[in-house]
């Protein structure tokens, strides 16, 4: 019985990534086998023939070009694995190969294979989907975006208006600034949402997330705003007038809160590890917008499509869906990033939104409230992003 399970649990597998590089597409789906015996094409329109590891051993897949033939007309053999490959980017399979990590636990763009060569610049499984349906004769989709998610992390609320900021503060001679926000929070220098608000809605047809913390405040989930405090309830109801959707920011140590009012989920510092998102998924979330490299913008699950997380340990599909994160703001201009000026950044920008356009793909973009201070580039970026959108 287990083994038939296990065989259940593969062509599950098999087929719902057959189905993702369809574009959902159930009945383009059904004209697709993947196996090693060519006289399937008798049956099927298109094989992919495997290369024995997907669900045995774990190796890097080969990221050169497919390997495409075409015996006969209206037939097509892909002998390139993409299903396997498929499955090694979308379950982040990479990290049991590599035992790296950074200072903050993460598994981090420079340790990835595809670091190398600007591959993270490339969402190759969406260049693999196109393949897909041109063998099959099926228009690709239009130029366009799926879906944009233009989110944020609500690390802090204000920069004055606690206790320890505003002590502080004062010690570094902003004593004006000080009480200027204790007066009215739109004066603090970090309470920038009703500025968010505007510009994301610039964007008639995208869903703006707010993730707010769920923390007990301590070491690196430092500082916590009370969930129950004034600050938090006018910002709560600025961003529900403003048809705002709000997510759970979770700790930066791993806890998985409960659920609360949110089934929507990204990780402090992008700080998830795979037993973490195992415990996301049994607790009830749904949608986790955490995938993307913290030290590297571009495509870290290889798509910008969403895609159902499949455990790489288990091998299981999980119900868990997974929005890849194609650019966050820290990460274009942090030193201990990419550290890139201004206009080098647009310039990645722009690109990477391109070739999200190019594919249909979804669009998620994280910019902290906290970020858009004058001493920092990132107000004036968001601004030219949001118009090239």
């Amino acid at each position: 019985m287990g083994t038939l399970k296990r065989i259940d649990t593969m062509n599950e597998i098999i087929d719902y990534i057959i189905s993702w590089l369809c574009y959902g597409d159930e009945e383009a789906a059904k004209r697709v086998a993947y196996t090693s015996d060519e006289s399937a094409l008798e049956t099927y329109d298109l094989i992919i023939v495997p290369e024995g590891h997907l669900g045995k051993d774990l190796i890097a897949p080969a990221l050169s070009k497919p390997v495409v033939e075409q015996p006969a007309k209206g037939k097509t053999i892909i002998r390139t694995d993409i299903v396997y490959s498929t499955f090694f980017f979308t379950s982040r399979a990479e990290e049991l190969l590599n035992p790296q990590r950074d200072e903050h636990g993460r598994f981090a763009a420079r340790y990835s294979l595809l670091h190398e060569k600007s591959r993270l610049l490339i969402p190759r499984l969406d260049e693999y989907a196109r393949l897909v349906l041109k063998q099959l004769n099926l228009p690709v989709p239009d130029e366009g975006f799926g879906h944009i998610y233009l989110t944020h992390d609500i690390d802090t609320i204000a920069q004055y208006r606690s206790v320890r900021g505003a002590v502080g503060g004062i010690m570094r001679g902003e004593a004006k600034q000080v009480w200027a926000a204790l007066r009215e929070i739109h004066n603090d220098p970090l309470y920038t949402f009703p500025w968010l608000i505007e510009q994301d809605a610039r964007v008639p047809h995208a869903d703006a997330i707010y993730f707010v913390k769920q923390t007990d405040g301590k070491g690196y989930d430092y500082p916590q705003y009370p969930l129950w405090g004034r600050d938090y309830k006018r910002l709560k109801k600025l961003l529900r007038h403003s048809n705002t959707y709000l997510g759970v920011h979770g700790s930066y140590y791993g806890a998985i809160p409960k659920i609360k009012y949110s089934r929507m989920y990204r990780a402090h510092y992008l700080r998830a590890d795979i037993d973490q998102m195992q415990r996301l998924a049994d607790a009830g979330y749904t949608d986790d917008f955490t995938m993307g490299f913290a030290d590297q913008a571009g495509f870290r699950l290889q798509t910008s499509r969403a895609i159902r997380w499949i455990n790489p340990k288990t091998m299981q599909l999980t119900s868990l869906t997974l929005h890849p994160l194609i650019i966050m703001d820290t990460t274009l201009s942090n030193e201990n990033y990419m550290h890139l000026d201004e206009e080098e950044a647009y310039f990645l920008c722009e690109r990477l939104i391109d070739k999200v356009r190019m594919h249909h793909g979804d669009l998620c973009l994280l910019w902290h409230n906290s970020s858009l201070t004058p001493d920092k580039y990132h107000k004036s970026l968001y601004e030219k992003v949001i118009g090239c959108i």
